[in-house]
């Protein structure tokens, strides 16, 4: 018997593994991948990530990035500096292990290779109503007080909660080795594209000698899409270089009132649907919500009875959408503006010097986009404004 499974060892599972087992508790992490595993992701690590890391870990960072060129459909380019680092980049395969090394240090037990065919509250596997059963694909079954899923966007733990998406977005991505010369050019800078489809833009992130270039847009046109990434690449003078990795990826943000848990359920990150929806950056959402969820799992697993144990996955709830729901919830609204007017978003970011302050805080983790909306009585006006068809 266990007291916390974590079933999914990315940024959000090492996380709840990391905090359940900090507490001296009985904690195993699934994954059904081996470690360590490639993941279609940019790789950026902004203020709020860094913050939530555990105490101690050193990022294996590729890059520190200073400068963000930001461009209109490959128009209107314009670079901006900073003195102070803005954000890291990171591979995903080397973070994501050393997450899991870490919660592992902290006493969790890692088992890879394993598949969660489903969990089970009630019916012959579950001895009793304090216990969650995890059915193995291979017909074994895990028994635990409380289990948390983080087994991303996909998620079959997030199926069993109920969790429902009001935003399915399609990331496409090419990992591209380029010669010194190509990649010195990049060193210290991101390239953000707003792009042609509504809510869409690219990136380039360098890390070392590879750039990781995406898109990412709506789901419903993937050929449109593909055709904004190749234009993409091919505009950057990248087209005559083979990726290493091309991949895609849905990123599925959840519904205002979607549920967080269910019984002695818990779900956090991508399988919550916890992301930013204007960016779609995941990993803060991830590394965050992942804590919160170990740490109220702990509680739920030591939950006499139903109702106690409902008290807990409320509170967890509670935490989630006092912190990072309001920061969704500003987001959508963002998203919303940048959908109808790219153009506006642009010319501010790069033409009015308190837009790009706010954006190189919000990327260090000094504020948020939310906190900003809040305090500044200006931003407040201006968005309420743009909410407006």
């Amino acid at each position: 018997m266990w007291d916390v499974v974590v079933v999914g060892a990315g940024p959000a599972g090492a996380s709840a593994a990391y905090a359940a087992a900090c507490t001296g508790r009985r904690v195993l992490l699934l994954e059904k991948a081996e470690l360590p595993r490639y993941k279609t992701c940019g790789g950026g690590i902004i203020g709020p990530s860094r913050d939530s890391l555990p105490p101690g870990f050193e990022l294996p960072l590729r890059d520190r990035v200073h400068a963000v060129t930001f461009s209109l459909n490959g128009r209107l380019t314009r670079t901006r500096r900073s003195k102070n680092m803005l954000f890291g980049l990171i591979n995903r395969p080397e973070f994501d292990a050393g997450l899991v090394e870490v919660a592992r240090e902290a006493g969790a037990e890692i088992r890879t290779g394993v598949t969660v065919s489903r969990v089970e509250q009630h019916g012959p596997e579950v001895p009793d109503r304090r216990t969650v059963a995890v059915v193995l694909n291979d017909g074994e079954t895990v028994l635990a007080r409380a289990v948390v899923g983080a087994d991303g966007s996909a998620s079959r733990i997030g199926a069993h909660v109920g969790v429902q998406l009001e935003q399915v977005d399609l990331g496409l991505e090419a990992e591209i080795p380029v010669p010194a010369t190509v990649a010195e050019d990049w060193k210290g800078r991101v390239l953000i594209d707003w792009g042609p489809l509504p809510g869409s833009y690219g990136w380039v992130f360098p890390k070392g000698d590879t750039l990781t270039v995406g898109v990412i847009s709506a789901r419903g046109d993937g050929g449109a899409t593909k055709r904004y990434l190749d234009d993409f690449i091919g505009r950057l003078g990248l087209a005559g270089f083979e990726p290493s990795v091309s991949s895609g990826h849905l990123t599925r943000c959840r519904a205002d009132n979607s549920p967080l848990s269910r019984g002695r359920v818990l779900v956090c990150g991508d399988a919550a649907g916890l992301l930013e929806p204007w960016t779609r950056e995941g990993i803060s959402f991830a590394l965050r919500s992942g804590r919160l969820a170990g740490e109220w799992a702990v509680r739920v697993a030591e939950a006499h009875d139903a109702v106690d144990a409902r008290r807990q996955a409320l509170n967890y709830a509670f935490a989630i959408k006092a912190g990072l729901g309001v920061e969704m919830g500003v987001g959508r609204r963002m998203l919303a503006v940048f959908s109808r007017r790219p153009g506006l978003l642009h010319t501010a970011i790069t033409g009015f010097r308190p837009a790009w302050h706010a954006f190189a805080r919000i990327t260090r983790g000094t504020t948020t986009l939310a906190e900003i909306v809040r305090t500044h009585p200006a931003a407040r006006r201006a968005l309420s404004a743009l909410d407006r068809p």
